[in-house]
């Protein structure tokens, strides 16, 4: 009993590993300053924001580093990673040294690494205590991922210091001291043990309280970042957000409470029949294979000719090469190409847009929303999971319709500037955008193999740096074009001798190319549903029909 109540530890250490390690999405909390400081243009800030995102590509380093050395050395490899990367770009915004544009852009992209690190590490440990429900353990962690911003936000408040580069020196120190803290029960992993009946149904009672937990969390920093202009204020209301963040520590008591009055107290008490049952207990031998495939399935769809070059079973494992060969796989890319990442890249440039509005001092308070929203949007993202036994929907389908927010939000932004649509819009791109990085997850294990899902996962992210570079391109050369013919008109000022742009022209034309382009990963991810939605009405049919089967047996 020890081991289960020690994963659930392991699994608030993950979630505490996600809360602070979310650090590229406050790039826009400090990239003016960043942009004034090394006296760049808004391409060559481009160019910074890219490399964060660039070092996601090196992901699949964290998997070698694994290969050779134990879980918590990575982890803490990742957090001095990240100590180096923001602490010496902190450094440089508090003039202490002079480092050039390369060098900048280096520290970047080891900042963006270390967040692939982490990451890697918090997968690894759902997957390792949460074998039956790794898509609910996976998607509870990645969503704290997007209230980073929030806290980081709220963090500054408490501090109360004027300057941006605040941001910078709590992106060293809080993963590190995180990490520290993870540490403890990390350490003190024990081995994987087989499952009870009774143990699975209460995993999926304690799953629904600390989702419970979750979404009071992401309301409290909702509702009441935006009172934080005083520092004692902002302390209490920071203290309260690290309470939330304990909070799920008594899961644990929980477990052994629990578990003590199973054993103790009269049957007649016992609540055999009852619980909430998310994980089909059932089924749980016949699950790895059916999401292995049925042999006669594949075999007999492919000889009537109905589902040739089309997925026939769910997490059919797929190799490097099969994957880049499958018509779904870049059906999939384009979807999180056209949808997440270009949300990704609008946070990034949220602190410019803000600032061309004439919003420059509401920018913390949109990262503020943007981070809340995405919080809910990958809080929402295990929705497949909580409502597969009543409502069952393909998980193709809920990303398409995750994906139809960021083209409505973009065309919103094209044809009003105030500040109501600037709150609106970021709402929209930051709940689409959540939603579709958690979902990622589950989704590439479930259409292309739970045991390839590694690699297969940073092939897939590969999208991330080249939209970044891509969308943040277009975006730095329609706002540097404004400038330019701008010359010295009221639609141009200067600030520390850096030219800067305002007002809605400076990214009219961007908003509507990421609109268009949007709407082609809405379109991709609609093909992607109707091509896959066959293999996943199978599989809940063969889930229902072994459910009946066991059922009947009993």
């Amino acid at each position: 009993m020890a081991g289960q109540s020690r994963k659930w530890m392991i699994l608030v250490a993950a979630i505490w590993i996600q809360a602070f390690t979310g650090t590229n999405f406050d790039f826009s909390a400090y990239s003016s300053n960043l942009k004034s400081v090394l006296g760049i243009s808004q391409v060559q800030l481009n160019y910074l924001a890219t490399a964060s995102d660039l070092g996601k590509i090196f992901g699949w380093s964290s998997g070698l580093a694994l290969l050779y050395l134990p879980l918590w050395s990575v982890l803490i490899l990742a957090a001095f990673m990240g100590f180096i990367g923001y602490g010496f770009q902190w450094l440089l915004l508090q003039n202490l040294i002079s480092l050039p544009h390369f060098i900048v852009f280096l520290l970047c992209l080891l900042s963006g690494c270390s967040i692939s690190w982490f990451n890697t590490v918090c997968f690894v440990l759902c997957n390792q205590n949460f074998p039956t429900s790794r898509a609910l353990a996976l998607s509870l962690t990645i969503s704290y991922n997007g209230l980073s911003p929030a806290i980081y936000n709220l963090a500054a408040d408490a501090i109360s210091s004027p300057e941006s580069s605040i941001y910078l020196i709590l992106n060293a120190l809080f993963p590190l001291i995180t990490c520290f803290a993870a540490l403890v029960p990390i350490l003190r992993q024990h081995p994987l043990q087989t499952l009870p009946q009774d143990a699975v149904r209460r995993d999926s009672f304690l799953f629904i309280i600390l989702n419970i937990i979750a979404v009071f969390t992401g309301m409290y920093l909702l509702l009441l970042n935006s009172v934080t202009a005083i520092s004692s204020t902002a302390r209490i209301i920071f203290g309260g957000a690290l309470f939330f963040l304990v909070l799920p520590l008594c899961i644990p008591g929980i477990v052994y409470a629990r578990s003590w009055a199973l054993e103790n107290i009269h049957a007649s008490f016992r609540l055999q029949g009852s619980g909430f049952n998310l994980v089909d207990v059932d089924d749980l031998e016949l699950h790895k294979e059916l999401l292995i495939g049925r042999e006669e399935y594949y075999y007999k769809n492919i000889v009537n000719g109905t589902m040739k070059n089309q997925l026939s079973v769910l997490g059919e494992e797929h190799s490097a090469r099969d994957l880049l060969s499958r018509l779904d796989f870049w059906l999939y890319y384009v979807a999180y190409f056209c949808g997440g990442t270009i949300g990704l890249v609008y946070s990034n440039n949220l602190g410019q847009i803000s600032q061309s509005l004439g919003f420059a001092s509401k920018t913390t308070e949109l990262l503020t929303l943007y981070s809340s929203c995405s919080f809910f949007g990958r809080l929402l993202s295990a929705a497949p999971d909580f409502l597969c036994v009543k409502l069952y929907f393909a998980r193709t389908g809920w990303l398409a319709i995750a994906l139809l927010p960021t083209p409505v939000a973009f065309f919103l932004l094209t044809v009003s500037s105030s500040e109501r649509a600037l709150e609106v819009g970021t709402a929209l791109i930051g709940f689409s955008s959540g939603f579709i990085f958690a979902a990622a997850v589950s989704i590439t294990s479930e259409l292309f193999g739970p045991n390839s899902m590694g690699i297969n996962h940073n092939i897939l992210i590969t999208n991330i740096p080249i939209g970044s570079l891509a969308y943040g391109l277009l975006a730095a050369i329609v706002y540097d074009s404004n400038v330019k013919s701008s010359g010295l008109s009221t639609n141009m000022e200067i600030v520390d001798g850096v030219s800067i742009c305002m007002g809605r022209q400076c990214y009219l034309q961007t908003f509507l190319w990421w609109g268009v382009i949007s709407l082609f990963g809405l379109l991709s991810s609609g093909i992607l549903f109707v091509r896959t939605k066959p293999a996943y009405d199978r599989f809940e049919e063969n889930r229902i029909l072994t459910s009946d089967t066991v059922y009947l047996m009993m």
